[in-house]
C-alpha cells in the first residue's frame, strides 16, 4: 500500500512538473578557448551565467586567437572566440577533421585603436603613416621609414613600437590592414596581451601601439586615422558601426555545431547571454561596441533560439 502511494505521489509530481513547463537546470562545464581581447567579455559573461546558472562552470583559456581552430577542430573545446575571421586554412582544416564547417557568432564590434604616449601631441595619423612606423615593407604608399616623431609634428625623440604577437587576432587584422599585408619591423616589441602592449606604450614617451579601444587608460591616447578623402576619424562607436572607422573590425564566437544539431544546453544557455541585452551591455561596459539589432536578431534565428521581445 506504502508503495502504492510513493508511486502515485512520483506520477503526480511529475505530471505537475510537465505541467508547469519545468525544465532540468542548466548544468555543466564549459571550456573556451582562443582570443586574449575577448577574455574579459568572456569572463564577465561566464560570471553573469553562473549567477542565472550555478551549475554552469566557464573554463577559459586565452592565448590568442590562432589557438581557437586547432583547439575547435581537435574537439578539446567548443568555444572559440576569435577577434578576427578564421582563415580559409583553418576552416579547411577544421571541416575535413570534423567533417562539417565551424559556426561562426558575431558577438561584438570593436576598433583597432592606435595609442601614444599620452603627452604626445599627435592628433592624427594616414594609414600609410602608420604601416610606415610599422613594417619594413610599407605596401601602403609611403616612400621611407618614420623613426622619428618629430618628421610627425612631435618631439625629438625615435618611435619606440609595441605590438601583439603573431598568435593573436589583433596582430593578423592590424597587419592585413594597417599594413596591408606587408611584414612587420624586427625592432618591433611584441607582447603576448593588449594589456602589456598598451602599459608598454604608457611608460615610453616615445611609443606607439595598437589594442582593442576597450584597452584604454588615462595612460595613453587613441589618435585618430585618416581614410581615403584624408578625413580624420576617432575610433567612436558610431565610426565602428558605419565602417568609417578603417580598423574596425567583429569579434567572433566559433562554435563546433553538426549540421541539424541543436547546441548542447550549457552552450546554449552561453550565447542566449551573449546575444541578450545584458549580454550586450557588457559589451558596452567593457568599452566595445553592441552588436546592431538585425545582426543579433539573425544570428537567434541561426541558432535555433528564442526571438527577443520587442523593446518596450
Amino acid at each position: 500500500m506504502i508503495l502504492r502511494m510513493v508511486a502515485v505521489i512520483l506520477l503526480w509530481l511529475t505530471a505537475a512538473g510537465l505541467a508547469s513547463g519545468a525544465e532540468r537546470p542548466v548544468a555543466g562545464t564549459l571550456n573556451s578557448i582562443g582570443s586574449e581581447t575577448l577574455a574579459g567579455l568572456m569572463l564577465r559573461w561566464g560570471e553573469q551565467l553562473e549567477d542565472r546558472h550555478p551549475g554552469v562552470r566557464l573554463q577559459l583559456q586565452a592565448s590568442g586567437s590562432a589557438t581557437a581552430p586547432p583547439a575547435l577542430a581537435a574537439g578539446t573545446t567548443r568555444l572559440g572566440p576569435m577577434s578576427r575571421p578564421m582563415s580559409e586554412a583553418e576552416r579547411h582544416d577544421f571541416t575535413v577533421r570534423q567533417g562539417h564547417a565551424p559556426t561562426r557568432i558575431p558577438v561584438a564590434m570593436d576598433a583597432l585603436a592606435v595609442f601614444v604616449h599620452r603627452h604626445n601631441p599627435l592628433e592624427a595619423l594616414s594609414l600609410a603613416q602608420v604601416d610606415a612606423i610599422f613594417s619594413d615593407t610599407r605596401r601602403c604608399g609611403a616612400t621611407a621609414p618614420l623613426e622619428r616623431w618629430d618628421t610627425l609634428g612631435g618631439r625629438a625623440e625615435p618611435i619606440v613600437r609595441h605590438s601583439r604577437n603573431s598568435a593573436s587576432g589583433t596582430y593578423g587584422i592590424f597587419k592585413r590592414i594597417a599594413l596591408c599585408g606587408g611584414d612587420f619591423r624586427l625592432d618591433v616589441n611584441e607582447y603576448p596581451g593588449s594589456s602589456a602592449v598598451v602599459a608598454a606604450v604608457a611608460q615610453s614617451p616615445g611609443g606607439i601601439g595598437y589594442a582593442g579601444m576597450g584597452y584604454l587608460t588615462s595612460s595613453v591616447r587613441a589618435v585618430a586615422l585618416r581614410d581615403g578623402e584624408g578625413r580624420a576619424v576617432a575610433p567612436s562607436i558610431e565610426a565602428t558601426l558605419s565602417g568609417a572607422y578603417p580598423l574596425s573590425r567583429t569579434l567572433y564566437l566559433y562554435v563546433n555545431l553538426p549540421p541539424g544539431e541543436r547546441l548542447p544546453q550549457p552552450e546554449a544557455a552561453f550565447i542566449d547571454l551573449v546575444l541578450s541585452p545584458a549580454g550586450q551591455e557588457t559589451v558596452r561596459e567593457l568599452g566595445f561596441v553592441p552588436l546592431p539589432d538585425e545582426m543579433i536578431a539573425a544570428s537567434r534565428e541561426s541558432l535555433a533560439l528564442e526571438p527577443l521581445p520587442p523593446p518596450p
